[in-house]
């Protein structure tokens, strides 16, 4: 195989293959109410392509006017990765998550799913941009050896970091989503969008400042301890989605649409897995599936609905998933 078509494929495998698996654990990770397949591939898709594409060219475009205006590398370097890099990306980013909350509104119920959309599109940025870095500045100058060398890198060390910046974007859009008051509503957005900015920012400025192992040492470190603090915030927000269901669907119980162990299995994820696991093998996997699927809908209506009222129709979508699971389970497993 010629070496240079070797390089490339390298370079795409270890660039996408990593953000392919870790979209598969975000998606695993939301574990009461998945969001639909198409909106993750879509948002994934724009990542890859729409925001990473527009991504290089605004950057390089810019990048060339401020050498013009300067006539310094280093100035140059240093103001496309700390200030127009970060605008750029987590503006383009943030677009596909803006996408999702303005047309498919109805799916945007908690804040973990702002978190799931927005780390889901910059994990297919991520892929793309990791691809052009393990070509581009491994493969090219040093071949496999200086590919793997990025790769680790980009994937081991800094795999997470265009998630953490726009998670910030889908954190504020949510809010806005699950507040009624109008300021709000505009102030969350662009203080999540901003917070992203200024993480990528901070990043950046101090990857080009440090140089070497210690400097690589220290961003490692920072950006390590910054993923923690938001993966505690994400199991968070997920337990707070687990206590929505534990409240709001009692009446179920009481009014005969679900039974009393099927409530138990909806409170846990761990028990959803094992009715999932156990239904494949009964023939009642899809019913079984859509089941726990649509009690967490439900119960993330009825709180809607008690907190923000009869906005979008939530009391005839609670009537409908009521319905559904009614119809659904003497078929569903516990």
């Amino acid at each position: 195989m010629d070496r240079a078509l070797l390089g490339i494929l390298f370079s795409l495998t270890f660039g996408y293959l990593p953000m392919f698996l870790f979209a598969a654990l975000v998606y695993w990770s939301d574990r009461y109410e998945k969001e639909p397949k198409r909106l993750l591939g879509g948002a994934f898709l724009w990542g890859a392509v729409v925001a990473a594409g527009g991504a290089f060219i605004i950057n390089t475009i810019l990048g060339i006017g401020v050498y013009i205006f300067t006539g310094s590398e280093a100035a140059t370097e240093l103001t496309t990765g700390s200030l127009i890099a970060p605008v750029v990306e987590e503006l383009l980013k943030g677009l596909a998550v803006l996408g999702v909350f303005l047309m498919f509104y109805h799916e945007f119920d908690t804040i973990f799913d702002g978190m799931v959309y927005a780390a889901i599109t910059a994990l297919g940025f991520a892929a793309t941009e990791n691809a052009y870095y393990i070509y581009t500045f491994g493969v090219a100058e040093n071949g496999l050896s200086g590919g793997l060398l990025i790769a680790f890198i980009r994937v081991i060390l800094v795999g997470w970091q265009h998630p953490f910046y726009s998670v910030f974007t889908g954190i504020g859009l949510a809010i806005a989503r699950l507040n009624h008051r109008w300021s709000i509503k505009i102030i969350a957005p662009l203080a999540g969008l901003s917070l992203g900015i200024l993480a990528h920012s901070f990043h950046n400025t101090l990857a080009h400042l440090l140089h070497g192992l210690g400097g690589l040492a220290a961003t490692t470190l920072l950006d390590w301890s910054g993923w923690l603090i938001m993966l505690i915030f994400a199991f968070w927000a997920l337990y707070r989605e687990r206590r929505w269901i534990v409240l709001q669907l009692p009446e179920e119980v009481s009014q005969g649409v679900m039974t009393r162990a099927q409530y138990q299995v909806a409170c846990s994820a761990r028990a959803q897995m094992i009715a999932r696991l156990n239904a494949l093998f009964s023939g009642r996997f899809r019913a079984t599936n859509r089941f726990y699927q649509a009690t967490a809908e439900l119960a993330y209506k009825k709180h809607q609905f008690a907190a923000y009222g009869n906005e979008r129709g939530n009391l005839e979508a609670i009537e409908k998933l009521r319905a559904e699971l009614a119809r659904l389970s003497p078929f569903a497993g516990v």
